[in-house]
């Protein structure tokens, strides 16, 4: 509840090197990622999210997991990691963590698309 109450690194970066957005047609949820990368680890990540208080809740805490960490480790943070730092999640709403998971993987690939671009 307090990461839905009190979202964390809730936002977006205007020049982020990465942005994943995902969304689930069912429940209406849509989640998108903004990481900064700086030597090979996410310097800044923020989320914007519309869907319901777990899918807030689990966008907050992807954020919390994944900043600091090397792309390596960020990018292994599973839908389980997300919900079991929230202390669980009814299963009706595992979908909301697996779309914080994702969103994440999506930033570091889109990170990873521009950088390739760029050489």
């Amino acid at each position: 509840m307090d990461h839905f109450r009190n979202p964390r690194n809730m936002g977006e970066i205007p020049d982020a090197d990465g942005i994943g957005t995902v969304g689930n047609p069912v429940c209406g949820d849509m989640m998108t990622v903004y990481i900064k990368i700086r030597d090979n680890q996410i310097e800044d990540i923020k989320f914007k999210t519309f869907g319901c208080g777990a899918a807030i809740a689990t966008s907050s805490m992807v954020t919390e997991l994944a900043k600091g960490k090397e792309i390596t480790e960020a990018e292994k943070i599973s839908r389980l990691d997300v919900a079991d730092s929230l202390g669980g999640l009814p299963k009706v709403k595992m979908h909301c963590s697996n779309l914080a998971a994702d969103a994440l993987k999506a930033a570091i690939e889109d990170y990873r698309k521009r950088r390739k671009a760029k050489r």
